[in-house]
């Protein structure tokens, strides 16, 4: 699969494997990585978890925009903080790699303040979107919704990504009722960049 050079990760939930397959992205391609709001620092960020995983140059990442201390949504843990987080705010950063993933913060009509939600953060990005969903029960109304919403803005989504144990009736539905190629990831037992470049190259190629 050919990947476009600019494209933004986001999913149908928190906790889908948005990261996850941000690290093996960066463990595969020639690509920089930039998670613009980061929400809840006491554990590892994503930020960090993704340049662990992936062994990347430090280079090849990109510091958050906004880095929040408590683990909500962006919009209420920006309260807390006593941040304002501005659409304007965000700008693709320059990159010297083959590729920029961004990758998001929740799902889609998750706020980022009390104005906008990630869905305007990626109409102002201007990027093609790689969705990350769950391969188990549910993931057909969460998944085509949010095709839904996407493509609602003129948001281009070039594949869906299925994250957990393979359910074949699931990719077949998404792909026929979202009219997108669908590729499913078994999950990994192991997570370092060995096993995220195989995973990569299983899934992908």
């Amino acid at each position: 699969m050919e990947f476009p050079k600019e494209f933004f990760i986001t999913g149908t939930d928190t906790g889908i494997g948005k990261t996850l397959v941000s690290g093996m992205m960066m463990s595969a391609l020639d690509a920089t990585y930039w998670k613009p709001i980061q929400a809840g620092l006491d554990e590892e960020t994503d930020t960090e978890f993704v340049q662990r995983v992936s062994e990347a140059d430090p280079s090849k990442i990109t510091p958050e925009r906004y880095r929040l201390e408590t683990p909500m949504s962006p919009h209420a843990a920006a309260d807390i903080d006593g941040v304002k987080i501005s659409l304007n705010d965000f700008e693709l950063p320059e990159y010297e790699t083959k590729h920029m993933i961004v990758e998001g913060a929740g799902g889609l009509i998750v706020p980022i303040n009390w104005e906008h939600t990630v869905l305007d953060m990626i109409e102002r990005l201007k990027l093609p979107v790689l969705l990350v969903a769950r391969s188990s029960l549910g993931t057909l109304n969460h998944t085509l919704l949010s095709l839904e919403a996407l493509r609602d803005r003129g948001i281009e989504v070039f594949a869906v990504v299925l994250n957990g144990e393979k359910h074949p009736s699931n990719k077949e539905t998404i792909e026929r009722f979202g009219e997108v190629a669908v590729f499913e990831i078994e999950t990994l037992h192991e997570i370092h960049s060995e096993s995220l470049r195989k995973a990569f190259k299983q899934t992908f190629n």
